[in-house]
Protein backbone atom coordinates (compact mmCIF):
# COMPACT_ATOMS: atom_id res chain seq x y z
CA UNK A 1 0.00 0.00 0.00
CA UNK A 2 0.99 3.29 -0.85
CA UNK A 3 0.83 6.89 1.26
CA UNK A 4 -3.07 7.11 0.35
CA UNK A 5 -6.00 4.66 -0.67
CA UNK A 6 -8.11 6.58 -3.32
CA UNK A 7 -11.25 6.38 -3.07
CA UNK A 8 -11.73 6.11 0.67
CA UNK A 9 -13.64 2.42 0.78
CA UNK A 10 -15.27 3.12 4.32
CA UNK A 11 -17.70 5.99 2.06
CA UNK A 12 -19.65 4.90 -0.80
CA UNK A 13 -18.77 7.80 -3.32
CA UNK A 14 -20.24 5.66 -6.21
CA UNK A 15 -23.22 5.93 -8.00
CA UNK A 16 -25.13 3.09 -8.39
CA UNK A 17 -26.96 3.69 -11.53
CA UNK A 18 -24.06 5.25 -14.10
CA UNK A 19 -21.25 3.07 -11.70
CA UNK A 20 -18.97 6.03 -11.60
CA UNK A 21 -17.87 8.64 -9.11
CA UNK A 22 -20.65 10.54 -7.69
CA UNK A 23 -20.10 14.74 -9.09
CA UNK A 24 -17.86 13.41 -12.44
CA UNK A 25 -17.95 16.58 -15.00
CA UNK A 26 -18.19 17.05 -18.12
CA UNK A 27 -13.59 17.36 -18.00
CA UNK A 28 -14.55 13.41 -17.07
CA UNK A 29 -13.32 14.15 -13.75
CA UNK A 30 -14.46 13.84 -10.28
CA UNK A 31 -13.56 14.79 -6.66
CA UNK A 32 -13.49 12.19 -4.41
CA UNK A 33 -12.47 11.67 -0.47
CA UNK A 34 -9.14 10.01 0.09
CA UNK A 35 -7.54 8.59 3.19
CA UNK A 36 -3.92 8.89 4.04
CA UNK A 37 -1.93 5.35 5.88
CA UNK A 38 -2.39 5.59 9.68
CA UNK A 39 0.48 7.87 11.26
CA UNK A 40 0.42 10.67 8.29
CA UNK A 41 -1.81 13.65 8.64
CA UNK A 42 -2.29 16.26 5.54
CA UNK A 43 -1.36 19.79 5.72
CA UNK A 44 -4.34 21.40 3.98
CA UNK A 45 -6.86 19.14 5.93
CA UNK A 46 -4.98 18.56 8.91
CA UNK A 47 -6.16 15.25 9.49
CA UNK A 48 -5.97 12.01 7.52
CA UNK A 49 -8.76 12.42 4.46
CA UNK A 50 -7.90 14.95 1.41
CA UNK A 51 -9.59 15.24 -1.96
CA UNK A 52 -8.20 14.39 -4.97
CA UNK A 53 -9.38 14.46 -8.48
CA UNK A 54 -10.05 11.24 -10.01
CA UNK A 55 -10.79 10.37 -13.71
CA UNK A 56 -14.31 8.79 -14.37
CA UNK A 57 -16.96 8.40 -17.69
CA UNK A 58 -19.35 11.43 -17.28
CA UNK A 59 -22.69 10.16 -18.30
CA UNK A 60 -26.29 12.37 -19.15
CA UNK A 61 -28.73 9.77 -19.22
CA UNK A 62 -28.07 8.13 -22.44
CA UNK A 63 -28.96 4.05 -21.89
CA UNK A 64 -26.90 1.97 -23.69
CA UNK A 65 -29.53 -0.96 -24.27
CA UNK A 66 -32.01 1.86 -25.00
CA UNK A 67 -29.96 3.03 -28.10
CA UNK A 68 -29.00 -0.13 -29.06
CA UNK A 69 -32.87 -1.29 -29.37
CA UNK A 70 -34.12 1.87 -30.75
CA UNK A 71 -31.63 0.95 -33.55
CA UNK A 72 -32.48 -2.78 -33.81
CA UNK A 73 -36.28 -1.79 -33.94
CA UNK A 74 -36.76 2.07 -35.29
CA UNK A 75 -33.64 2.37 -37.02
CA UNK A 76 -35.11 2.83 -40.36
CA UNK A 77 -36.98 5.35 -39.03
CA UNK A 78 -33.46 7.21 -37.61
CA UNK A 79 -35.22 7.17 -34.47
CA UNK A 80 -31.86 6.22 -33.02
CA UNK A 81 -29.96 9.27 -34.11
CA UNK A 82 -33.03 11.76 -32.92
CA UNK A 83 -32.69 9.90 -29.11
CA UNK A 84 -28.37 9.75 -29.34
CA UNK A 85 -28.93 14.07 -30.45
CA UNK A 86 -28.48 13.94 -34.27
CA UNK A 87 -31.35 15.02 -35.84
CA UNK A 88 -30.33 15.64 -39.32
CA UNK A 89 -28.91 12.23 -39.22
CA UNK A 90 -31.77 10.75 -37.92
CA UNK A 91 -34.49 13.01 -40.44
CA UNK A 92 -32.34 11.78 -43.30
CA UNK A 93 -32.69 7.95 -42.24
CA UNK A 94 -36.19 8.66 -42.02
CA UNK A 95 -36.46 10.15 -45.80
CA UNK A 96 -34.61 7.21 -46.73
CA UNK A 97 -35.99 4.01 -44.81
CA UNK A 98 -32.74 4.30 -43.30
CA UNK A 99 -30.93 4.30 -46.13
CA UNK A 100 -32.17 1.25 -47.93
CA UNK A 101 -31.67 -0.40 -44.27
CA UNK A 102 -27.95 -0.33 -45.00
CA UNK A 103 -27.77 2.73 -43.33
CA UNK A 104 -29.71 0.77 -40.21
CA UNK A 105 -27.34 -2.30 -40.37
CA UNK A 106 -24.41 -0.29 -40.12
CA UNK A 107 -25.75 2.13 -37.50
CA UNK A 108 -26.32 -1.33 -35.02
CA UNK A 109 -22.67 -2.46 -35.85
CA UNK A 110 -21.54 1.31 -34.86
CA UNK A 111 -23.72 1.69 -31.89
CA UNK A 112 -22.71 -1.99 -30.64
CA UNK A 113 -18.96 -1.25 -30.87
CA UNK A 114 -19.92 2.02 -29.31
CA UNK A 115 -18.03 4.29 -31.82
CA UNK A 116 -21.49 6.03 -32.14
CA UNK A 117 -22.23 7.98 -28.82
CA UNK A 118 -24.40 10.95 -27.40
CA UNK A 119 -24.29 13.67 -29.33
CA UNK A 120 -23.11 15.74 -26.43
CA UNK A 121 -19.74 13.74 -26.10
CA UNK A 122 -20.97 11.84 -22.80
CA UNK A 123 -20.97 8.20 -21.79
CA UNK A 124 -23.70 5.36 -22.33
CA UNK A 125 -25.08 4.46 -18.69
CA UNK A 126 -24.14 0.73 -18.49
CA UNK A 127 -25.35 -1.63 -16.44
CA UNK A 128 -22.01 -3.14 -15.97
CA UNK A 129 -18.53 -1.14 -17.59
CA UNK A 130 -16.74 -4.97 -17.09
CA UNK A 131 -12.81 -4.49 -16.01
CA UNK A 132 -10.56 -1.73 -16.88
CA UNK A 133 -6.75 -1.22 -17.13
CA UNK A 134 -5.76 1.27 -14.59
CA UNK A 135 -1.72 1.32 -15.04
CA UNK A 136 -0.07 1.38 -11.18
CA UNK A 137 3.03 3.01 -11.57
CA UNK A 138 5.86 2.89 -8.24
CA UNK A 139 8.46 6.07 -7.15
CA UNK A 140 9.52 8.21 -4.14
CA UNK A 141 5.77 9.70 -3.91
CA UNK A 142 3.85 6.30 -4.03
CA UNK A 143 5.66 4.93 -0.66
CA UNK A 144 5.19 5.97 2.98
CA UNK A 145 7.84 8.86 3.23
CA UNK A 146 8.82 10.64 6.94
CA UNK A 147 7.16 13.85 7.57
CA UNK A 148 9.44 16.89 8.37
CA UNK A 149 7.81 17.35 11.97
CA UNK A 150 9.12 13.79 13.13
Amino acid sequence: MGQYMCPDPRISQIDLKTQQFKGCTKENKAKVICVAVEGLICKETRNTSFTKEMPCNWTNGYSFETTLLLSVFLGMFGVDRFYLGYPALGLAKFCTLGFMFLGQLIDIILIATQVVGPADGSAYVMPYYGPQLEIVRSNNWTYRLRQDDW
